[in-house]
């Protein structure tokens, strides 16, 4: 593996969208909480939870440089993917941001796993 062969710059917007997503799924998870049918959203919350902290992970490792941030990257895209099909699930605003911000997140870390 090695050294992350990417620019800093994309490395840069890899962790901005990670940030983002990772406060996206926050939010979204908050707002889930909330809703009327959270009983039908049970595999939602659990993925938002799982989205928002590889997303807090790919941050960690890009940011000290690890060998393993490009395959933690690749999983990070996996879930962030995951995440958005599940939030398309659902029809309320909060769940189509968060969904679009994680697609946003997928590919941006797609990029930093090449």
């Amino acid at each position: 593996m090695g050294v992350l062969p990417n620019s800093p710059k994309s490395m840069d917007n890899c962790i901005e969208e990670c940030v983002k997503c990772a406060r996206a799924c926050d939010e979204c998870f908050t707002a889930c909480m909330g809703e009327p049918d959270v009983k039908d959203r049970i595999q939602c919350i659990k993925t938002l939870n799982d989205c928002a902290e590889i997303c807090v992970q790919a941050v960690q490792y890009m940011s000290r440089n690890s060998l393993h941030a490009k395959s933690l990257c690749e999983v990070c895209a996996e879930i962030c993917e995951a995440c958005a099909k599940e939030c398309d699930k659902f029809h309320d605003e909060h769940c189509k941001e968060c969904a679009r911000i994680c697609r946003e997140c997928a590919q941006a870390c797609r990029e930093m796993a090449v």
